[in-house]
């Protein structure tokens, strides 16, 4: 599981001790319905009872999710040490405190349109957030900072903007970006569609891709079907009432991009696509390649291989 970090929890859970839960249970079932109708945060974060809703419903899923994609990073290019960060869309400022803790003392630079955001992202980030942090109000649209950054994240922001705005906010954020551009979006085929027009893109503007593709042609997937991931993260007793759940886990479902500037790292051969099956005879995993989708069966009589294979799970890179 990946669980937010104990300093960041407990800053969450002390501001909700400060504020008082009542109503935060509403705001986040009415924040959770919005964004299933593709709602912007634009529209539901209003006051600061909102954006410590989402930070306490959200967070630790969005949190979860930008620290596969980053430990992903780290495998395909485990020499590439930024000495600075961007976030943009940053909400709460969750990427940022995942980028803290894969790079620590990194300098961040968190960009939000919302001024409630920021505010709470601020408070948090003085209880424990790693190197320096430079606060920014502004959006996608009017992105200008300067000098870039070695690595730009924009995580579960894409999703709001029209399909007419796509390209033109991965433009600005490529231009910001020195070293790794990283795109996390919700798991959902509409948005899976959308990263790979952003991939073409990306990849015309001379960018390379470190995951979660292994080659750089046309995605070999074929709809219905669509590339996405799932992370475990564990709840807290918050997280729980914010959600109304029962179990004490979530899994979220995301996908994802990294893509980087020549000469940086390389892509994983292969990548499990789907959970593997197994019995006692085999494990049969679903596998994107360098030369397209592919299966791959293991016999349990190649015993080495068995015992490998037994441990992989969805959205690990395979070697050939």
């Amino acid at each position: 599981m990946s669980d937010l970090p104990r300093a960041l929890a407990e800053a969450i859970r002390r501001l909700a001790d400060e504020r008082g839960r009542k109503g935060l249970a509403e705001s986040a079932s009415q924040m959770s319905a919005h964004y299933r109708q593709r709602g912007t945060s634009r529209q539901v974060i209003g006051a600061a009872g909102d954006a410590l809703a989402y930070a306490l419903s959200r967070m630790p899923a969005t949190y979860a999710a930008v620290s596969a994609v980053l430990e992903e990073l780290q495998r395909r290019a485990p020499n590439f040490a930024p000495g600075s960060v961007l976030d943009v869309g940053c909400g709460p400022g969750t990427a940022s405190w995942a980028a803290a803790e894969a790079y620590p003392g990194a300098a961040l630079t968190l960009v939000d349109h919302n001024r409630e955001f920021l505010t709470l992202a601020e408070a948090l980030a003085a209880d424990g957030a790693a190197g320096p942090v430079d606060l920014r109000l502004g959006d996608l649209a009017g992105l200008d900072l300067g000098k870039p950054s070695d690595v730009v994240v924009c995580a579960y922001a894409l999703t709001e903007l029209a399909d007419t705005q796509l390209t033109q906010a991965v433009e600005r954020l490529w231009r910001h970006c020195a070293g790794v551009l990283v795109i996390v979006e919700p798991g959902r085929p509409r948005d899976y569609q959308r990263l790979m027009q952003v991939r073409r893109h990306l990849i015309e503007a001379g960018g390379r891709v470190l995951a979660p593709c292994p080659h750089e042609r046309e995605c070999p997937l074929v709809e219905p079907d669509w590339c996405h991931f799932s992370v475990r993260l564990s709840r807290s007793r918050d997280h729980i009432r914010m959600k109304g759940a029962s179990l004490g886990y979530e899994d979220e479902k995301y996908s994802y991009l990294v893509m980087a500037r020549p000469g940086i790292g390389a892509a994983a051969p292969g990548r499990i696509l789907r959970r593997p099956e197994e019995n006692k005879f085999s494990v049969t995993l679903s596998v994107c390649g360098e030369a397209g989708l592919e299966t791959r069966v293991v016999a349990s009589r190649d015993k080495p291989a068995f015992k490998a294979a037994r441990k992989l799970e969805w959205g690990n890179p395979v070697e050939n």
